[in-house]
């Protein structure tokens, strides 16, 4: 009952406005939300939900009011004329787009305006916008601009309001709601003055969103370079075409690169045209283990010129009455590329053909059906989430041209994610198989099947958790020495970094309970979580004859949404049986990389990887 309640005050608010030109329609006087925290305290759910609602609470403001608009909110505004566009840019501290009579305190305010420039007005109104002043409003592409504003690494959070005209009916003034997030971050380490690291990112200079990236380091003692160095800059929208590029310069140690890359996603169902061009040089040191000896490590150099171009076309559905030409398309895209070894290992007729001389030709057609369900407390901490919900299927066929002679490649993609009735939660399933073939034979190929459960958000006193299961298969086929799996970290047996977990073949089993504390430190917000990882892979023996790898753990992550460095991640883990390992029991403080979900649009065809 209160979260209609909350629903219905929000959409009051808005329409009782008399005057759009003036943004202060949105500082109303915060008695009727003492109001209603007075009515919202007479059960434990309802202070829940409150605390999660307003300024003393966890998520600031999001939780009952994201996951209740299922509905397209513009849908009543369909067909209106926009009169007037408003951007209103908030403190990226205090403030929130789901409570806009939150005013932040005295510091917050401060830091706010004094040590952050905002994103211009200009650009977002130019490059970040898909509707303009003198438009007709369509429901789908303001829900559509709202989840890619917030997909941009310099916003927190964003949202959209339509307020009808009350002296023209038929027009509308439409408000954008931005809150950047903090664009300065430092990283560094100091062992001496013959060793140390600087880094310094900005991921809005001077307000124009580009971002860019510098760091070096020093290390007098090392034999094979002592100074290493990195800049990256990139521009996340060129202009009005939604086209991205970027610039990589790097000198380090085991990587030199030097590339430009400039690509377009199919960013909405409306998308009509998506590719990339991306060319580039880089030398690698790659240090390889063989599968039949893993305590032998082998350093490899590396080094190649290549470049990659595809483009693909969208096409609607030519069925306006059925349901399925609305989230629905059918999708078409080519890609040619070229790799040129100038150092790399031995290669053969049938030895590391990854390290072949090589050109590629992939073709392929798929079928998209997307859409997104508003949601939080997933993989951010407060942020509204745009889980996707849909299918994608997606053949690939093609020709490679290497110096041993041509082959074939074919494979197979299927993809499907939903929320399960019953509120039962969100599942994703991933299918992935291809494979090279020469004269009817298969060469290198890979199955991969991958499926992943998060639950619903858990009510827990004055606040929630969620329970992530993660089960992941890959077997590959007719691999090289040199090409295989690894199943530690991010890959299997997360806290642990062992080389020696390595093989063709991989099951790991992957589960996660995520508490969301309503506590804060210094406006880092907290969670706590446990975990246990389960993992088999080959060497050069069956998969299922080899041990169960195992890790279990437990710890707390504390992130402040209004800050774009990494999560910080405190974690203990007990590792029984890992090879290589000085002690079972490790402790670690490290950056956690938040993670996103899945997507179901079809971008360049390409060849499934071994990872």
């Amino acid at each position: 009952m209160y979260r209609y309640f909350l629903l219905f005050l929000l959409f009051s608010t808005l329409a009782s406005a008399q005057n759009p030109d003036s943004l202060e329609i949105y500082s109303r006087d915060s008695t009727r939300y003492t109001n209603l925290k007075t009515r919202m305290s007479k059960t434990k759910f309802s202070r829940a939900v409150y605390r999660l609602l307003f300024r003393d609470v966890y998520n600031q403001g999001k939780v009952t009011e994201v996951k209740e608009i299922e509905t397209n909110p513009f849908t009543p505004y369909e067909g209106m004329v926009i009169r007037k566009i408003y951007i209103r840019q908030l403190n990226i501290l205090g403030e929130s787009v789901y409570d806009t009579t939150r005013k932040g305190n005295q510091l917050e305010r401060f830091v706010s305006k004094s040590l952050h420039t905002n994103t211009r007005e200009g650009i977002i109104r130019k490059s970040f916008l898909l509707f303009s002043e003198g438009d007709d409003i369509r429901a789908q592409v303001l829900k559509d601009n709202e989840r890619l504003l917030r997909t941009n690494r310099t916003i927190v959070d964003a949202r959209i309001l339509v307020v009808p005209r009350t002296d023209v009916t038929w027009m509308a003034d439409v408000i954008v709601l931005i809150q950047d997030a903090w664009s300065l971050n430092f990283s560094g380490g100091f062992n001496s003055f013959k060793k140390f690291n600087i880094g310094l990112e900005n991921i809005n200079v001077r307000g124009t969103t580009h971002s860019q990236r510098t760091a070096f380091r020093w290390d007098a003692r090392d034999t094979l370079q002592k100074f290493q160095f990195r800049t990256i800059y990139t521009i996340p929208y060129i202009g009005k075409t939604f086209i991205t590029g970027q610039a990589n310069l790097i000198f380090e140690r085991d990587r030199q690169e030097q590339s430009i890359h400039f690509f377009r996603r199919f960013l909405t169902n409306e998308t009509k045209y998506a590719g990339a061009v991306d060319v580039g040089h880089t030398r690698i040191r790659q240090y390889k283990r063989l599968l039949d000896d893993t305590e032998v490590q082998i350093r490899y150099p590396t080094e190649y010129n290549y470049y990659d171009i595809w483009l693909g076309r969208a096409f609607k559905f030519p069925f306006p009455e059925s349901r399925l030409s609305k989230d629905s398309r059918l999708v078409t895209a080519i890609r040619h590329n070229k790799y040129s070894f100038r150092d790399r290992p031995q290669v053969a007729p049938d030895l590391n053909r990854i390290y072949w001389n090589r050109s590629a030709t992939l073709i392929s057609l798929g079928y998209s059906n997307r859409n997104y369900k508003r949601d939080v407390l997933i993989y951010g901490f407060g942020r509204t989430e745009d889980v996707p919900v849909g299918n994608l299927f997606a053949l690939t066929i093609g020709q490679e041209n290497t110096e041993f002679g041509a082959r074939g490649y074919g494979g197979l993609q299927y993809a499907t994610g939903k929320y399960l009735p019953y509120n039962l939660g969100y599942m994703y399933g991933l299918v992935n198989i291809g494979t090279y073939s020469k004269e009817g034979n298969a060469q290198q190929g890979v199955l991969h099947g991958q499926l992943n459960y998060i639950s619903n958000l858990i009510p827990f006193r004055y606040s929630f958790f969620r329970q992530f299961l993660a089960f992941r298969y890959t077997h590959g086929v007719n691999r090289d020495p040199l090409d295989y799996l690894n199943i530690s970290g991010e890959q299997g047996i997360r806290g642990i970094n062992s080389e020696q977990l390595i093989g063709t073949k991989r099951l790991t089993l992957g589960t996660e309970t995520v508490f969301f504390s309503d506590k804060s430190l210094l406006g880092f917000r907290i969670a706590y979580f446990v975990f246990a990882d389960l993992g088999l892979v080959n060497g050069v023996q069956s998969l299922w004859s080899g041990p169960l790898y195992q890790g279990y753990g437990f710890g707390l992550r504390l992130r402040n949404e209004s800050l774009t460095f990494n999560t910080l991640q405190l974690r203990i883990g007990y590792y029984p049986n890992i090879p290589g390992n000085s002690s079972s029991i490790r402790f670690a403080v490290d950056g956690n990389v938040p993670l996103r979900l899945r997507d179901f649009d079809i971008s360049a065809p390409s060849i499934v990887p071994l990872q």
